[in-house]
């Protein structure tokens, strides 16, 4: 625990993450002078950064939270086998798959299993490690929020708690405080949730209450997924309005950034689908595997009983038209196969270490995202990145073929937009904002993103 009056003054931050926001779309919003994100780029610095993979929300997230890789947080998928549990885990790739997975077990995993026992004891989030320095941080509707104060569910009969930030508001169900904000998913197409997260960000911005606040606004990415990436003007004009709030909430865009530094991301990309399939279809004579996919990333376990190993699995999609890069472990090794064509590759104190064909790993910074995947001891034995137009079925049989998605390695999955305001630090990919925002309140870094510290 270090005090706070020995931190260097600084101003007090704002991140901003849109979720599924395209870096193509943040920068027609910019072009065509969408109030509030033409208002940052103008005093900003503006470049395209790098998601992780999978390219999922919950991945991304965790990410974001911690500046650590898959192989670190540990949380693999939007769906996935848990080993120790022998059971499915789903965070909500749809409707249809909650109900598959069993709507009360859904919940307890997303809300609560997911911070408290799924999220790596190794990995440390912002808010944790902030507020040991004796910070306050607030964070709204973002799904990884593992902090340090405990917060009582306000549902009447509901008594687990929650652990997070000190100012903490999911959803209408933990509110730390009371703020009038309107009900968050009482229509989620019109844009609710991102309605109360202004709300909320209205209250806490007027109260100048937080050192660290993290706004998290999902509408877009609902709205991306029906309409595909390049449709979804409206849904980020609303989020452009929940940014214009918190600056109105300051007396003004000026204002706004005379007390605050700015960090505006998006968590992963989106391309458009024209096309499903289902991943489990083609392991359907394999003996003792689970497959689990969703969006545009797969997985495949092998239990006790599994009669082929990893290669023989990945084997059986050369080929497949839906799969464009296969992944898995063999010995000390990654390899990715494309086509029946193989790299292998691995890293070690010397770097990066390759044989084979360097094309089959083209996506941005493929080969570190890869690795980290691979080497999450909750990921499957093998993985899959879809093609382009291909999305997998997920386990209740929803797509968003017509529309967009995401999970893949391919670049339009896995690039964002990087905005940040008064930050020295400008991250090159989402796993660096966490370091670079304890980096600006002159907290250390945990010892997993020290690596990524470098001079502005």
């Amino acid at each position: 625990m270090r005090d706070s009056a020995s931190l260097p003054e600084t101003k007090k931050l704002v991140l901003v993450v849109i979720d599924g926001l395209t870096a193509a779309m943040f920068e027609a919003a910019v072009e065509r002078r969408t109030p509030a994100l033409a208002y940052l780029a103008e005093h900003g610095r503006y470049s395209r950064a790098v998601s992780t993979f999978p390219s999922l929300t919950p991945v991304c997230l965790s990410t974001i939270a911690t500046g650590a890789g898959p192989d670190v947080h540990r949380i693999p998928h939007l769906v996935w086998w848990h080993r120790g549990e022998r059971r499915l885990v789903e965070y909500g790739s749809s409707f249809a798959a909650v109900r598959a997975a069993g709507t009360r077990q859904v919940l307890r995993d997303t809300i609560f299993n997911m911070n408290e026992e799924h999220l790596g004891r190794d990995a440390v989030t912002v808010y944790e490690a902030l507020e040991d320095a004796g910070l306050t941080t607030a964070a709204v509707n973002i799904t990884c929020y593992r902090g340090r104060t405990r917060h009582l569910p306000t549902l009447p009969g509901l008594t687990r708690p929650a652990y997070g930030p000190k100012r903490f508001f999911f959803y209408n169900l933990f509110e730390s405080d009371v703020t009038g904000a309107p009900m968050a998913v009482k229509g989620r197409v019109l844009g609710s949730v991102d309605a109360y997260a202004a709300a909320v960000g209205r209250w806490l911005v007027t109260r100048d209450g937080f050192d660290l606040f993290v706004c998290y606004l999902p509408d877009y990415d609902f709205a991306s997924h029906a309409s595909g990436p390049d449709g979804a003007h409206e849904a980020l004009a609303r989020s452009d309005e929940a940014i214009g709030a918190l600056m109105d909430a300051a007396g003004g865009a000026d204002a706004f950034l005379e007390r605050y530094d700015v960090v505006l991301c998006a968590d992963h990309g989106q391309t458009q689908v024209t096309e499903a399939v289902s991943l489990a279809e083609r392991f359907a004579s394999a003996a003792g595997v689970v497959v689990t996919a969703s969006n545009r990333a797969g997985m495949v376990y092998r239990l006790e009983d599994a009669g082929e190993d990893a290669r023989q699995l990945a084997q059986r999609l050369d080929g497949d038209r839906a799969c464009e890069v296969v992944l898995f472990l063999e010995e000390d090794e990654a390899v990715a196969r494309r086509e029946g064509a193989e790299l292998r590759f691995s890293f070690s104190n010397d770097g990066w270490s390759a044989n084979g064909d360097g094309s089959i790993l083209d996506g941005p910074d493929a080969l570190a995202r890869a690795w980290a995947a691979l080497r999450n001891p909750n990921a499957g034995d093998v993985l899959v990145s879809a093609a382009p137009d291909f999305e997998f079925l997920d386990l209740g049989g929803r797509h968003h073929v017509g529309g967009g998605s995401h999970g893949s390695l391919a670049a339009a999955d896995s690039t964002v937009p990087m905005l940040t305001v008064g930050l020295e630090w400008q991250p090159s990919s989402i796993s660096e904002i966490a370091p670079a925002v304890l980096t600006h309140f002159g907290v250390e870094p945990p010892p997993y993103a020290r690596v990524l510290q470098r001079a502005a």
